[in-house]
């Protein structure tokens, strides 16, 4: 049994609470409304650079005692950031919630952002672009994200690029995180053997040494909502690499994450390509051996959405994977799903929820996620009802509104140009 709590303090700061009193951990997170799609073109990758800047060292620890601190307790900090939200995180045990509260508040809202600790991150973040470029997975995802919305903002690399983040100046970083990084902007979630009235008084003590943050009152900021303006290309985008597999991403613009129909396209693409049972990996890999692996998957987000069908195989027989894939999609597109596909997927995606929801950081990112993106908690029995009550005229609704015509392909293989696919991929559109 859990329990949700959630206030609002005068800074428009939410404090969400997920207590489980059959743990003895807990998670501690704030999660931002900033992200990659929050960027000027000249601050590319200032999100993510400026994730890893702030755990360098604030006014009351350097870097090294931020490491010894959360070592000394066996737990872990660290952060991450996606193209719409940025979250700093420690799992710790329930005793030592005081001092996770007091250090992920501490690097969020007091980190300093000097040169010198901007110099030293900056060859960092440079590495992680290397390792990202040097990855073919990596590249694919890429190339379908600028194939699918072209210049869109959510389009651009999380990383940024070996050019911005080398001119990226700690003066950019600094008003980058003075103007975007405000507490009515922010959910500090909190789930584990905790409860409410003690974690907000924590969160209270710890935001009170800040006065940019405490002084003031400010409503939270509603959800992002609204719909994204982009036009697809169209296009087969190709990176040329010496690799011995050939990897592929078809795909389409789906709905967004506050589209009721979500379910339904969530229900569709576990029989589409969600699991070994799905009709891909049948007809892929198990009938035919074209692919060692082969799925598909859906991303929502606040005005738009994307469902990618993602398989690699040898260079000489990705022409045949595609016309497959093409022909796979085609008959869901006209004829939906069977009602035992659907009942099969509907198991799927509540096991899959339910099991993904036994650890704290889990529970942790779901009430701190549904805070930020919806401006409320949805229970786990709410979600569990939401997935049961779609039909198999609903999934055939949508995967005819959605799934008639691939709108955008990627590839990474040893291909010199364009000219040298298969012809049914170029066809494919």
């Amino acid at each position: 049994m859990t329990d949700f709590a959630c206030t609002v303090l005068p800074n428009g700061l939410r404090v969400v609470t997920e207590t489980m009193p059959g743990v003895r951990s807990a998670s501690v997170g704030i999660w931002v409304a900033v992200g990659t799609r929050d960027e000027q073109p000249e601050e590319a990758g200032a999100a993510h650079f400026l994730e890893h800047l702030l755990f360098k060292g604030t006014t009351r620890r350097t870097a090294r005692q931020i490491a010894e601190e959360i070592d000394a307790v066996g737990g872990e900090l660290n952060a991450f950031t996606t193209r719409e939200s940025t979250c700093f995180y420690a799992h710790v045990l329930d005793t030592d919630v005081p001092l996770a509260v007091d250090l992920v508040a501490d690097v969020v809202f007091d980190g300093r952002c000097s040169e010198a600790d901007t110099e030293i991150e900056r060859t960092v973040v440079l590495d992680e672009i290397a390792m990202r470029d040097d990855d073919p997975d990596d590249w694919l995802h890429e190339l379908f994200s600028v194939a699918l919305m072209g210049d869109h903002p959510l389009a651009r690399p999380i990383l940024g690029t070996e050019k911005s983040i080398t001119g990226m100046t700690a003066g950019l970083l600094r008003e980058f995180h003075r103007t975007r990084y405000l507490p009515q902007r922010m959910v500090f979630a909190v789930a584990g053997n905790v409860r409410h009235e003690d974690v907000l008084r924590l969160v209270e003590e710890a935001t009170a040494r800040y006065p940019r943050v405490s002084d003031g009152r400010a409503e939270p900021e509603p959800p992002r909502g609204g719909r994204a303006e982009f036009t697809s290309a169209d296009e087969v985008l190709l990176r040329s690499d010496t690799v011995e597999q050939a990897k592929v991403m078809l795909g389409m613009p789906v709905m967004s994450r506050h589209d009721e129909d979500r379910f339904a396209l969530s229900v569709l693409n576990a029989a589409l390509g969600g699991g070994t049972s799905s009709r891909l990996f049948q007809e892929v890999r198990e009938r035919r051996g074209l692919a060692y692996q082969v799925c598909s998957s859906p991303v929502f987000y606040s005005d738009t959405g994307n469902l990618a069908i993602e398989a690699g195989c040898q260079p000489e027989r990705l022409g045949e994977l595609v016309r497959v894939l093409r022909d796979v999609i085609g008959e869901v597109a006209a004829d939906g799903l069977t009602p035992e596909e659907v009942v099969r997927a509907q198991g799927q995606l509540r096991g899959e929820l339910v099991l993904s929801l036994e650890d704290t950081g889990s529970r942790m990112s779901r009430i701190g996620k549904n805070e930020l993106h919806y401006g409320r908690a949805f229970t786990i029995d709410e979600t569990l009802a939401r997935i049961a009550a779609v039909t198999p005229e609903e999934v055939a609704a949508v995967a005819g509104r959605y799934l008639r015509r691939v709108r955008a392909a990627a590839v990474v293989g040893p291909y010199a140009h364009l000219d040298d696919l298969p012809g049914e991929l170029l066809e494919v559109l």
